[in-house]
């Protein structure tokens, strides 16, 4: 997809963490978006000016309010069925509870964590086999594709309010990397699904020891 809309935007991007695994995405939205528009790509929030649109995504922290003010709205990908699933690493979370078709949404960033009004919906389709390179590789052309629809479709898109009562996904630790070696290969395989074999290997301890564990798919 291109961006197509008649208008020129001021667009900045925000990934407040360097390292992360989106990245790569941002940077190749980046060059869609500069097609039609003038486009920034920041790592810190506070580098941020003045501008239309300002696109929030893989961060990992709440953005003051004193930013959020530079550009006229602020949005938002987080990948629940809002209200449902707000917070830290929903497809994680997700993916452990077994499901295979995950919401995605883009949404108004406010004050209160992952309760604006959203703009646009989509899924994430899985089934079942990927392990996490894969589904992440999902999320970000979902990511990608959001952004950029968002943008051809302004100014048209009629935001609506979230329904229903919240829940919130906790922030993702070392701890929850941790095998229960009492279940099967089987039982498991949704959380090895969702381990990041560099930065979060999964592990267990056993007769006094702990152990690393790494999954890979050769086919």
């Amino acid at each position: 997809m291109k961006c197509y809309s008649s208008n020129r935007f001021k667009v900045s991007i925000l990934v407040d963490d360097p390292s992360s695994w989106i990245v790569p995405y941002v940077e190749s939205l980046s060059v869609r978006i500069g097609e039609q528009n003038d486009v920034s790509l920041y790592f810190n929030a506070y580098d941020i000016v003045e501008g239309d649109f300002l696109f929030l995504l893989g961060c990992t922290s709440i953005i003051p309010k004193q930013v959020l003010n530079k550009n006229k709205h602020n949005l938002v990908v987080h990948e629940s069925d809002l209200p449902e699933g707000r917070g830290w690493s929903p497809v994680s979370w997700q993916v452990l509870e077994g499901k295979n078709r995950i919401p995605i949404v883009l949404f108004e960033a406010e004050e209160k964590l992952d309760s604006g009004r959203i703009y646009l919906k989509d899924y994430i389709e899985l089934d079942g086999t990927e392990l996490l390179p894969e589904i992440k590789k999902k999320q970000g052309d979902k990511t990608i594709d959001l952004v950029l629809t968002f943008l051809n479709q302004w100014p048209d898109l009629q935001p609506s309010g979230q329904i229903g009562m919240p829940s919130y996904y906790e922030k993702r630790t070392t701890k929850h990397d941790e095998l229960d070696i009492s279940k099967s290969i089987i039982q498991n395989f949704n959380h090895l699904r969702i381990i990041d074999n560099e930065k979060h290997p999964a592990w267990f301890q056993l007769n006094g020891h702990k152990y690393i564990l790494k999954i890979y798919k050769t086919d």
